[in-house]
């Protein structure tokens, strides 16, 4: 497997929105109330490329998954009910989903490996992040990367667990 790591552009757009879709359908497949409520959707994507944070994982022409990338750029992680590791610049990602023919092959931990060499070619040596508290498969993701659970932060009227690791 070839992976690259890119900025999303318009043209991947509609690819992007497929592989959410799915996301939003295995989330409630899996009984999780997490993207049941109208987010993420084609505006939030079309808004990441614009802003040049989406970025896609992509296995030769097919793109095989997708995160938005932003630099201290995430208001409501000054208001963690918790304690952060470090209090300098950071990485958040948020909006990861995998497209659903690459489900178990550890993409997610890739794409993370890539928002990793982002981070530092920043010279930015924090990297945090957010799940739904029942989102189990993405805490053992964070965990298994090395992300510690610094507290709870809110989305939207919902708590979400919050995680940080330093590189």
């Amino acid at each position: 497997m070839n992976y690259q790591f890119r900025k999303a552009t318009s043209s991947d757009a509609p690819q992007i929105w497929t592989i959410l879709q799915n996301a939003i359908l295995r989330r409630k497949a899996d009984g999780s109330n997490q993207w049941q409520d109208g987010y993420p959707n084609p505006q939030i994507i079309q808004q990441d490329i614009e802003k040049e944070i989406g970025y896609v994982l992509t296995d030769g022409e097919i793109i095989v998954g997708y995160s938005a990338v932003l630099i201290n750029d995430e208001p409501e992680y000054d208001n963690l009910q918790g304690e952060w590791l470090t209090n300098n610049d950071f990485v958040v990602f948020h909006r990861v989903a995998i497209a659903q023919n690459y489900i178990g092959q550890n993409l997610s931990k890739k794409i993370i490996e890539h928002i990793e060499a982002f981070s530092l070619a920043n010279n930015i040596h924090s990297l945090k992040a957010d799940t739904n508290h029942d989102n189990y498969a993405m805490m053992n993701i964070f965990e298994k990367s090395g992300f510690v659970f610094c507290g709870i932060v809110h989305f939207r009227g919902s708590p979400r667990r919050a995680y940080e690791k330093v590189l």
